[in-house]
């Protein structure tokens, strides 16, 4: 078995929010977490979680580089 693929989110400013989307024949969000600036938040994907959703300014470091996210103007 693979190891699953891990995210390293960090808010750059309050109100980030992480929302994890289920597999299957339905995508439906199955969790969500809010994060204040400063706060890091280490996700992984799982069976259950095939995408992740990030909403507002975090920097997401990955096993493919860092990106940034941006917030909606």
């Amino acid at each position: 078995m693979t190891q699953p693929d891990y995210l390293v989110i960090k808010a750059k400013k309050d109100g980030v929010n992480v929302i994890g989307l289920t597999r299957g024949n339905d995508t439906k969000f199955h969790h969500t977490e809010k994060l204040d600036r400063g706060e890091v938040m280490i996700a992984q994907f799982t069976e259950h979680t095939s995408a992740i959703k990030i909403r507002g300014e975090a920097e997401i470091h990955t096993a493919h580089g860092i990106v940034s996210s941006e917030e909606k103007e």
